[in-house]
């Protein structure tokens, strides 16, 4: 079985590519849902580039600021009734070439640029602490400066009653607008919040929660330079992106974080060579295991098990070492608590290893 990350193997294979452009519109999308059923809107083969939009449903929270004519045309003709049974808008599925159930689909995200300068975070009904937050839902705005990379609050509004709709649309010109977090900067680092291969369910299954097929997984690691693998479920794959974010903390505590949409470059890659049974995330100099469970105890069991495979089954160790090395190089957090399935990631940094030898 080949190493999932070894230079020798991965980084120096020469794969013929083509770019393809997906853009994003009523015609592209799916509002709230994989489904296997759902017909690809894209085919590529095994290495291609893909230039795709990423729509973020949150749009609607500043119009004026963060809507142009192709996102209201998407708000404007996929119905409210359609929007389910999660709430975030998917650009795909595209068919890949030759993926089969058991293979790896890997993903590099190599570009992530926002689509205009503006965002919005959504103290929603969903938000870890909405009680002890009286019950009270709030939108604020930021404002991305491209020139130092980091995002500042341009204003905030309390949203009026309950926030229910995915893709409300709230025209607030004026409003009741307060100032916001005034001489604070927000680092920007753009990535999806969802992104993953359709499940092998029959019907819709919901964009919110995320699982084996990735989904929601809310990790802010997944941008540029970062490279997952999914396990294949289904012929082609059929993967989808959406949920662009441009800053997130780790817990995303407040239900979401700076919803922006994004223009996203990444390259599809078919591995038959290995195989892993959750989303494995690869960044410059780590490798991270995720899990997932209602239960935030059982997500980390999850994720611990994981790990010990990917250091047993693709690095060699034996268990007690495996075992050993995690509880003294792990890191271990929460990624998200707000998305029903609560998820736990764990970060084994990759240069305490040594070179494997071509």
């Amino acid at each position: 079985m080949a190493l999932i990350c070894d230079e020798t193997v991965v980084r120096q294979e020469t794969i013929p590519s083509d770019l393809h452009r997906l853009t994003a519109s009523p015609e592209t999308v799916h509002w709230g849902y994989f489904d296997p059923a759902q017909p690809p809107v894209l085919k590529v083969r095994s290495g291609d580039l893909i230039q795709a939009e990423a729509i973020t449903h949150h749009a609607g929270d500043a119009p004026h600021l963060m809507m142009d004519a192709g996102i209201r045309r998407i708000f404007r003709e996929i119905p409210e009734e359609d929007r389910n049974p999660g709430v975030h808008i998917m650009t795909g599925p595209i068919y890949v070439e030759g993926a089969r159930p058991g293979d790896i689909l890997e993903v590099r995200y190599l570009r992530m640029t926002p689509r205009n300068n503006y965002g919005s975070n959504l103290a929603a009904n969903w938000g870890y602490l909405y009680q002890e937050m009286g019950e009270r839902e709030r939108v604020t705005i930021y404002e991305l400066d491209a020139n130092t990379n980091q995002a500042a609050a341009l204003y905030a509004y309390d949203f009026p009653g309950k926030y229910l709709i995915p893709g409300t649309i709230t025209d607030c010109p004026e409003c009741n607008r307060q100032s916001a977090l005034e001489g604070v900067r927000v680092p920007v680092r753009p990535h999806l919040g969802t992104a993953g291969v359709a499940p092998d369910i029959n019907g819709r299954t919901s964009t919110i929660p995320p699982g084996k097929h990735g989904g929601n997984i809310d990790n802010w690691r997944i941008g540029a330079g970062a490279t997952m693998y999914y396990p294949v479920m289904v012929d082609g794959a059929l993967f989808s992106i959406g949920d662009p974010h441009i800053s997130q903390g780790d817990g995303e505590l407040s239900g979401t974080a700076i919803e922006a949409s994004l223009n996203v470059l990444f390259q599809v890659i078919v591995r038959k060579d290995f195989d892993f049974p959750s989303p494995l995330l690869e960044t410059a100099d780590s490798w991270i295991v995720h899990g997932f469970n209602e239960d935030l105890n059982l997500a980390m069991r999850s994720a611990s098990v994981d790990m010990l495979g990917l250091l047993t089954e693709h690095q060699g160790l034996s268990k007690v070492d495996a075992y050993s090395l995690m509880s003294v190089a792990a890191d271990f957090a929460v990624t998200q608590v707000v998305d029903g399935r609560q998820g736990i990631h764990v970060r084994m940094p990759r240069g305490i290893f040594p070179k494997k030898r071509s």
